[in-house]
């Protein structure tokens, strides 16, 4: 499970309350930022304070139980961490690697 804590760093954008849907497949669009966010998920770059939250947040969401969460928060960490498994396989598995 710890290896899901980094990967919601990848998903730093999604947990904004105010992000919409939209926002957040514009996010995974976007190559260089969900690079970006990988990097500070596995700890090869710096990391915002969002990205800071996730971090905290990811076991809670992965495990079922984050009381701190909204359901839409819950929803879009989960849509973000699918997103990674199939787009970044490496990147996912040095994740699975380095916090699994």
């Amino acid at each position: 499970m710890k290896y899901l804590i980094i990967l919601l760093s990848c998903a730093s954008v999604v947990l904004g309350a105010t992000m919409s849907d939209g926002q957040l497949e514009r996010t995974l669009a976007d190559k260089p930022t969900m690079q970006r966010h990988i990097r500070c998920a596995l700890g090869e770059g710096p990391c915002d304070t969002v990205g800071i939250r996730l971090r905290t947040l990811a076991p809670l969401v992965l495990r079922g139980a984050c009381p701190q969460c909204s359901i839409q928060e819950t929803r879009q960490i989960r849509r973000t961490l699918a997103f990674v498994q199939r787009n970044f396989p490496w990147e996912w598995a040095k994740i699975v690697r380095q916090y699994g």
